[in-house]
């Protein structure tokens, strides 16, 4: 299955600022045996994130996004993506604060979300390297199979 990796972040962009979280996601999307089929950075500006999320959905099967995710003025990612998905996956953004909450009482303030645009499923994760890690891993199982599932491809089940 195809991958992209959105990076949202006007440092990065502006190039003054390491991309440390998207590296993280893509080798942890390589791992889990996915094709990385793009990867992108836009600044912290909604059209800009909406516009990447619409293409990236339209080449990948999965696209994960990192950063714009807290409470910051400039943290948009979770409106412009409401703005791309058609279907709410609550499942995913429940399970990520959990996971979120149990390690800082900050995972509190996590606005992401994650939903069904056309056939590609778009998760948000934190701008954070350490939490992208242990959310990443958090989601991993249920990837492969719910995936599976939208694009209409055998399942165990």
């Amino acid at each position: 299955m195809r991958a992209a990796v959105l990076t949202v972040s006007d440092g990065v962009t502006a190039g003054t600022r390491e991309d440390l979280s998207g590296d993280l996601l893509a080798e942890r999307l390589s791992g889990a045996g996915f094709d990385l089929a793009d990867r992108r950075a836009v600044p912290d500006e909604a059209d800009a994130i909406e516009d990447a999320l619409r293409d990236l959905a339209g080449s990948a099967d999965l696209v994960l996004t990192t950063g714009g995710t807290g409470f910051a003025p400039r943290d948009v990612t979770p409106e412009a993506t409401a703005r791309v998905v058609e279907r709410a996956t609550p499942g995913l953004d429940e399970h990520m604060r959990t996971v979120s909450i149990a390690v800082s009482p900050h995972g509190m303030l996590s606005r992401g979300r994650s939903g069904i645009a056309g056939s590609a499923l778009i998760v948000n994760f934190p701008g954070s390297p350490k939490a992208c890690a242990e959310l990443f891993d958090a989601v991993a199982p249920a990837l492969d199979h719910g995936l599976r599932l939208l694009l209409d491809r055998p399942t165990a089940h």
